[in-house]
């Protein structure tokens, strides 16, 4: 059975009859929250970044929120696989031990353990992540305003209902309790200055903070963190004061208009650097900036646009925004050969309970047999049959 399917908007479908796939022709990898579910696009990670996007040499632009900032952190360690190798270990491996008489961990213990880990992570790597010599790394996070603006026990539960209530109604309005903060870092040929954005930001409220040694583990914490189920992280240094969660709650698959940040990706997929001019820090597009295509490994076709999105199916449809992008994603039918028939995800928390064993048992097989979809991807792009390129 195929382990892979291929998915691609129309700008990109074109680039790929025209010119097949060729590393230099991406220019964004996108990394989606979702939890355990991104441990199945391991191997591809490490193929993609240990191997074929080392072949050359263009500046990339990696966009995480929550475990996808992880992944596109680690991504910029030196050595990409190591760093992602060593992920997938220690999310595998990660417990939350359930007390008696408790059906879940407390948020507060949860997100001190979690930073403990991260800090471990990454430590003595900060700057060699920052200072990566092609990639600029941009971390998705959601700041509360107004009554989210500080984490209450009272008012964050009403704040969050009055999200989702807003939300139902229009995405943008959302913007009213919740901004999209991202925090870019300076590396990948965009020079000293803040790299700027690869999407256009018209479509919700935006703010763009340079990504620095001080503010690198709270923000990949913030980003991380679920609401609920770990603490907000306040008062990040270098950014608005305020209340900071899951990157995923504004933007849960990062459904960003891509194309907006540049020119038709047919007329400069073989770009080989962008200008080293930023944009500041408002997060405001630049429609002369050139970019390639955006290459998305992904756990499922749909690229939803928020967390709150998730049973307004109405917004899973692809759109504009999606038309330079190549995505990348399991077979549903190969999915249900996984463990327990599905990906690994937070439910299975909750499933294993106290039984890491099990658990990790599970997800190390899942991860393992996801091996399939690097190989998979790796022959199609020796011999590229569009037959096989399906419509994103």
């Amino acid at each position: 059975m195929k382990a892979l399917q291929i998915y691609a908007g129309p700008t990109a479908r074109v680039a790929l009859e025209q010119n097949g796939l060729l590393p230099q022709h991406i220019g964004t990898i996108p990394g989606a929250a979702g939890g355990p579910k991104g441990l199945i696009l391991g191997a591809l990670d490490r193929y993609i970044f240990g191997d074929w996007l080392p072949r050359s040499t263009q500046a990339v632009d990696l966009v995480g929120a929550s475990i996808g900032a992880w992944r596109m952190a680690s991504a910029c360690w030196s050595d990409p696989v190591q760093g992602l190798s060593q992920l997938e270990h220690d999310y595998i491996h990660q417990h939350y031990e359930v007390l008696p008489g408790q059906k879940r961990p407390s948020a507060a213990m949860v997100s001190e353990l979690f930073g403990t880990n991260l800090r471990n992570f990454y430590a003595g790597r900060v700057d060699e992540v920052l200072n990566h010599p092609r990639y600029c790394l941009h971390i998705v996070t959601s700041r509360g305003r107004h009554i989210l603006h500080t984490e209450h026990g009272l008012r964050t539960p009403l704040g969050y209902l009055g999200a989702f209530l807003t939300n139902t109604v229009h995405r943008r309005a959302m913007g009213a309790w919740l901004e999209r903060v991202v925090f870019s870092g300076p590396a990948g040929n965009c020079g000293p200055h803040i790299a700027p954005l690869p999407f256009g930001t018209r479509d919700y409220r935006t703010r763009q903070v340079a990504l620095t040694a001080a503010n690198f583990n709270p923000a990949l914490q913030a980003s991380c963190s679920i609401p609920f189920v770990l603490q907000a992280v306040h008062n990040i240094p270098g950014a608005p004061p305020g209340a900071y969660w899951d990157g995923g709650i504004t933007d849960y698959h990062l459904h960003l208009n891509y194309p907006a940040a540049g020119l038709d990706a047919t007329k400069n997929i073989a770009a080989s650097a962008y200008p080293a001019s930023a944009n500041g820090t408002n997060g405001l597009e630049n429609s002369n900036t050139p970019r390639g295509l955006v290459l998305y490994p992904h756990f499922q076709k749909a690229v939803v646009p928020g967390w709150l999105d998730k049973n307004l199916r109405w917004r899973h449809r692809s759109t504009h925004h999606l038309d330079t992008m190549v995505l990348l994603a399991p077979n549903p039918e190969w999915v249900k050969t996984l463990p327990n028939g599905k990906l690994p995800d937070r439910t299975d928390f909750t499933h294993y309970g106290n039984d890491l064993a099990a658990r990790v048992a599970a997800w190390t097989t899942a991860c393992r047999a996801s091996g399939q979809l690097a190989d998979e991807f790796a022959a199609w792009l020796e011999r590229p049959d569009m037959a096989h390129v399906h419509t994103l």
